[in-house]
This record gives C-alpha cells, sequence and structure tokens, in this order.
C-alpha cells in the first residue's frame, strides 16, 4: 500500500474544509452587510439568488442524471472511443443542464431568463437597422444617455445581443429558443476543453476528466445564461489552438481559433483575460510559430468587420467603466467581494475542483510529464481568473461572469484517486444549490 496516499487525501479534504470555510465566511459576512448596509445587491450572499427550496419537472431527471455519472461515468469515460467519448459527453451534459434548467420550471428556468429587464431580448428590436444601432451604440450606454441599453446590453460589446437579433431573424426569436440555444451551445464546451487537454496533455487525462466536466455546478448557470454560450465560444477558441499548435491543420485551426477569439473579444469585455490561456497554449505547443500568423489573420476578422459598420470597442469599454460605477458596481464594496468571489467559484467549480487545483500545484513543483501540462493549462485559468477579481470590474455575479474560467479549471479533478465520491460531491453540491436556491440566471 502506498503509504502517501492516505496523506495525499488528507490534504486534498484540508484543501476542500477551507473552502467550505471561505463560502461560510462569505455567506455569514455577505449576509450581515446586506442586513446592515443593503450594499450587497445580491439576495443570498455570494450568490445573486433567493431561499426557497423548490423541486420541479426536471428533479427527477437531475436525480437519475447524477446517479448514472457517478456510477458509470469513469468506467464509460475509460472505454468507449474518443469520438464516442465525445459525443457521450455532450448528450449527457445537455440532458444534466436540461434537468437541472426545468426544476424551475419551463417558463422560470428557460423561456423567461433572457426576457427580463436587463437581458439581451429586450433590445432585439431596436436592431432592426444593425449598421445604424452599431453606429449609435456608445450613445445608449451610459445611465443618463436617452434611451440606455438595458444593463446587459449595455455591459457587453454587440456581438452579445446580435447573437440573439440573428436568432430572431431566422424565425427563433423569444426566450424559449433563446435559452435552447444557449443550452445547446453553451454545453459543447465540455467537448473543446476534452479535446485541447488530449491534445496538450494526453488522453488518459481527458478520459479521466469528462465526468468532472458533465457533472458540474456550473451547469446551474449554463442553463440558461448568455455566459453559457460565451464559455463555449472561448472554450472552441482554445480547442482550435491546441490542434493548430500541436500540428493538426495548422492553416485551418489557426485561423478558426483566432476568429473565434476574436468573437470572444465581442461578446464580453472581461474575455479578453483569455490571451492568458491562449499564451499557455502556446507554450505548450510545438508548432507555435507556424500557426501564430494563421491566428492573427482569424483574429483581425471581427474587429475589422465592427469597427467598418461603426462600433468603437475603446470606447464602448471606457464608457462601459463609468455605468458600471454608475450601477450596483459603484455600490458594491470591493473589500468583501474580491474574496467573496472566489467563494463563488467554490461554488460553481465543487469540492473536486479544488482539490484537483491543490494537486495541480503539487505536480507543478514536482513533475515535469503530461500532468504538468494539464496543471499549466489550468493554472492559466485560475491567473485570468485572479486578474479579473483584482481589478474590481466582477463585484458579485461571478457565479455567472467567470464561467468562461471555471469550465477550464475542472480538467484539474483528473489529477485525483476514487472519482466517483468526488462525482458525487459535484452532484450533490449542484443539485443542492439548485433545489434550495432560486438562481438569478
Amino acid at each position: 500500500m502506498n503509504r502517501d496516499l492516505p496523506r495525499a487525501v488528507a490534504r486534498d479534504l484540508s484543501a476542500v474544509t477551507a473552502a467550505a470555510l471561505l463560502v461560510l465566511a462569505a455567506v455569514l459576512i455577505g449576509a450581515r452587510i446586506q442586513d446592515r448596509h443593503g450594499t450587497l445587491r445580491v439576495g443570498r450572499p455570494p450568490l445573486l439568488a433567493d431561499w426557497a427550496p423548490h423541486a420541479g419537472p426536471g428533479t427527477p431527471a437531475a436525480l437519475v442524471v447524477a446517479a448514472a455519472v457517478v456510477a458509470y461515468g469513469p468506467s464509460l469515460a475509460a472505454r468507449l472511443s474518443w469520438r464516442r467519448l465525445l459525443l457521450t459527453t455532450w448528450a449527457v451534459s445537455l440532458a444534466w443542464t436540461w434537468s437541472l434548467a426545468l426544476v424551475d420550471g419551463w417558463y422560470r428556468g428557460v423561456a423567461g431568463q433572457l426576457t427580463t429587464t436587463h437581458e439581451y431580448l429586450r433590445a432585439v428590436g431596436r436592431f432592426r437597422d444593425v449598421p445604424a444601432a452599431l453606429r449609435d451604440f456608445d450613445a445608449h450606454i451610459l445611465l443618463d444617455s436617452p434611451d440606455n441599453w438595458p444593463a446587459h446590453v449595455a455591459g457587453h460589446p454587440p456581438g452579445a445581443t446580435l447573437t440573439f437579433v440573428l436568432l430572431d431573424r431566422i424565425g427563433l426569436g423569444g426566450g424559449g429558443w433563446a435559452g435552447a440555444f444557449v443550452i445547446t451551445v453553451g454545453t459543447t464546451a465540455a467537448v473543446a476543453i476534452l479535446i485541447a487537454v488530449r491534445r496538450l496533455a494526453d488522453e488518459p487525462l481527458a478520459r479521466r476528466a469528462a465526468p468532472f466536466l458533465v457533472l458540474a455546478p456550473a451547469a446551474v448557470w449554463v442553463g440558461t445564461s448568455a455566459d453559457g454560450y460565451f464559455t463555449a465560444v472561448a472554450a472552441w477558441a482554445v480547442a482550435l489552438l491546441a490542434l493548430a499548435v500541436t500540428g493538426h491543420r495548422p492553416a485551418w485551426t489557426g485561423f478558426g481559433s483566432g476568429l473565434l477569439f476574436g468573437l470572444t473579444v465581442y461578446l464580453s469585455y472581461g474575455l479578453t483575460l483569455f490571451a492568458v490561456t491562449g499564451a499557455a497554449v502556446l507554450l505548450l505547443g510545438t508548432r507555435r510559430l507556424r500557426t501564430l500568423p494563421y491566428v492573427t489573420a482569424g483574429f483581425l476578422v471581427v474587429p475589422v468587420v465592427f469597427t467598418a459598420l461603426g462600433f468603437d470597442w475603446w470606447e464602448a469599454y471606457r464608457l462601459l467603466v463609468t455605468r458600471y460605477r454608475q450601477g450596483a458596481g459603484g455600490v458594491r464594496p470591493y473589500g468583501y467581494w474580491v474574496w467573496a468571489n472566489l467563494a463563488c467559484t467554490v461554488l460553481i467549480t465543487g469540492p473536486a475542483t479544488v482539490a484537483g487545483l491543490r494537486r495541480g500545484g503539487g505536480v507543478l513543483v514536482k513533475d515535469r510529464g503530461t500532468a504538468a501540462r494539464l496543471a499549466v493549462l489550468v493554472a492559466s485559468a485560475l491567473l485570468a481568473l485572479l486578474i479579473a477579481d483584482l481589478s474590481g470590474m466582477s463585484k458579485a455575479e461571478t457565479e455567472r461572469i467567470w464561467l468562461p474560467f471555471a469550465f477550464w479549471l475542472l480538467p484539474a479533478a483528473a489529477l485525483l484517486p476514487g472519482p466517483r465520491a468526488w462525482l458525487a460531491a459535484q452532484a450533490v453540491l449542484a443539485l443542492l444549490l439548485n433545489h434550495l436556491l432560486l438562481t438569478g440566471w
């Protein structure tokens, strides 16, 4: 028997305990601040949610999916062919995310999510003339501007809103189609991450990561917030870059990666931080110099198109900073959120990820093998997340805003022994969050 194994497990549990205490502190201190001053602007700190124990039509399906992944996920991931594993991962991710969304019912859980006061669908009708709307976009960002945009429209580049405008134009308008689109696209992020892990680390680690990518507590917020869609776009940008720098059709995959990175920047300002993960992929790749021209060419396409149509990204971001301070962002205390945001991250990634990150830190120090390559990839996402945290532009609501970064932390769980126990912990956390709280997204 390996005597180091019980010690390693004990250290894993210590890390999880510390993370749980961080969450508890965020809950207790946050409740006191909110009760006394009302400055946190969330119903159930540190989450934008309300206490509302409930069940719904998605409850039986969620329980079945969770039990099936815990019981059979690791063994199936080990023996399925690679292509079948990717398809199965997507299919089960869809089942898990849909079932969690439907715990709140069709309207509350799916169809109504993207139609509320602050959401993108409220602005679709104002994009009948797209070039005119883009030229005039900056004039409606500030709260005191005429016909100011809803919060999420103002808070993002117009690529986000234009996605739903396009859906409307092709006959898929309304909240139901928008919610279905976000879930369908968002769940492909797991597939993209598996491809990247396989190319940059190795296939056994990707296979071990697969059940954890499926049974992520973050799925509560993928179904449905538009950030789930952003998560998938960013994930595929990284996956295509991983294919390019490891020699898989570098011209096409490099150009495609650049194109998606460009789109990512026009979906969310904060996702410019994916440059950190992109740099890590280039570091891990073997053909980065050959790939860079194709990536650069692809990246320029989206900015050139938006700029030609009259949208000024830099001016819009400057105005957004002012708008952020005009609203809840100007009230929410940095001193609380700079650490409570990390408690949100614990809740969306789960105890298995916490333990995996602890192991990943040790691997970075001691190892130079494939596990270390995985740890570098995960660490790049963690670094991007920490930069976002320190910026002060992500105070609260990070359970959805940081989904694109959080999903890249999940593969750290591939470093853990005894995956079924950890998967069960992930599932229990997700089910408790979804059934005890009515989340804001």
